[in-house]
């Protein structure tokens, strides 16, 4: 149909210009250009469409790659395992990564002489970070190398692009191409969208680092809201056997003082299951010194779960609330028990009392900060940290029965010292 077209156009434009034999040629033969013309065109743009895809294809493979480094942030340790992963995919001669003033990393041909930490040498790498701008150097001389008079360097061209964060050039990526080679069209918008895409990655990990750190001071804070809480419930207990038995005072003052000693000494938000039982075992003994045998404890820990690392002082308030709320109000001697249990990855903790329970009314209200000065305190600040250290997935959820009791359990992933070590290096 084209064809035809093209025909009856051509014959129409030459039916006016020519008379003769050639007038029957003519036409057949403008036909034919313009449809030779028009199968060009067409063959060009699925060239450029498939050389696009296949671009975008591989920026996001490479994107996907290196965001578990980049995630680090960009740093030296990092950027030796993001250029080998960009060389391999991008198969270029050689690829190096830099901040602002040094190189990163460096793979592939070229000058054994350039190592992570050298200042930037290069002219053109120095003008892209100055001016934001990507830029090609296409012979040896642009790329204008301080120490190609003293070695045989094979480079010979580049693409440089600059890094960027929040609107400001963080560093480079330069891809390298050798004497043999050239930079092609292919490689320049691979180069960029490569760029483009590192970039987001980077503003990405920065804005979650910022977040954390902002996670980090409120959960202190919340934690802050815990301990005096504690405190006061501790030296209350204290003051009260201290007109009677004043050993024993002195005695639950060197626990309460080792208790301090242990919190003020742990570092880090997160501490093993072990640490934390010991707050535990501590506040009960102080406990134990008040309510004598009417308080019982009953511990369900598997041994290989000791090291699973939980917020610290994160069961010791609910282990206080089961006592103070729940046995201390009842009448009669009551349990408080603690069980651990591994499901899959994840973990589950639960608190468990055979008191008074809660109201069904108050039973909704009580995971809301702020509500009312008995249960809300240290439940609503406990599980306020999951939420913020964890996510809306994971946190408390209560079961109770007036009368009967309240198991409030603790839901968290499952991870143990030594994937923690590893995630403090990200």
């Amino acid at each position: 149909m084209v064809f035809q077209t093209c025909v009856i156009l051509g014959a129409e434009l030459t039916l006016v210009l020519v008379t003769g034999e050639m007038k029957l040629l003519i036409p057949f033969l403008i036909g034919n250009t313009f449809f030779l013309l028009y199968k060009i065109n067409v063959q060009n743009k699925m060239t450029a469409r498939k050389a696009t895809e296949r671009n975008a294809e591989l920026s996001f493979k490479i994107a996907n790659e290196t965001l578990p480094y980049l995630r680090r942030g960009l740093n030296v340790q990092n950027a030796e395992s993001i250029a080998k992963i960009i060389q391999e995919i991008g198969q270029v001669a050689a690829v190096s990564i830099t901040d602002c003033e040094k190189q990163l990393a460096y793979l592939g041909a070229g000058c054994d002489q350039h190592h992570p930490g050298d200042r930037i040498l290069t002219r053109a790498t120095l003008d892209v970070i100055k001016t934001g701008s990507y830029k090609i150097v296409r012979t040896q001389k642009e790329l204008n190398c301080p120490r190609q008079n003293s070695c045989d360097c094979p480079l010979a061209a580049a693409v440089i692009v600059p890094l960027h964060c929040q609107g400001k050039v963080v560093g480079t990526m330069k891809l390298y191409e050798t004497k043999d080679g050239h930079i092609s069209p292919d490689l320049i918008r691979l180069a960029i969208g490569m760029a483009q895409l590192l970039g987001i990655q980077i503003e990405l990990a920065e804005l979650d680092h910022q977040a954390k750190l902002a996670a980090e001071a409120q959960l202190n804070a919340l934690q802050a809201q815990i301990n005096p809480h504690f405190f006061f419930n501790v030296l209350n207990t204290i003051i009260a056997t201290s007109r009677t038995s004043p050993n024993r005072s002195r005695r639950l003052l060197i626990h309460l003082a080792e208790f301090f000693r242990k919190a003020l000494k742990s570092h880090g938000t997160l501490i093993t299951l072990r640490e934390e039982m010991s707050f535990v075992k501590t506040y009960l003994i102080l406990e134990k010194a008040r309510f004598g045998r009417k308080l019982y404890f009953l511990g369900e820990i598997p041994e290989e779960l000791m090291e699973a690392m939980v917020p610290r002082l994160s069961i010791q308030p609910l282990v206080e609330n089961a006592v103070k709320h729940g046995i201390g109000e009842k009448i009669g001697n009551g349990i408080v028990s603690v069980k651990v249990e591994r499901r899959e990855q994840e973990l589950y903790i639960d608190i468990a009392d055979d008191g008074v329970g809660i109201q069904p009314d108050r039973l909704q209200d009580v995971l809301k900060p702020g509500v009312g000065s008995g249960n809300g305190v240290g439940m609503a600040n406990v599980h306020e940290r999951l939420l913020g250290y964890y996510g809306e997935e994971y946190g408390l959820q209560i079961r109770s029965q007036p009368h009967v009791g309240t198991t409030v359990t603790m839901h968290l992933p499952l991870s143990f010292l030594d994937e923690e070590d590893e995630s403090e290096m990200i």
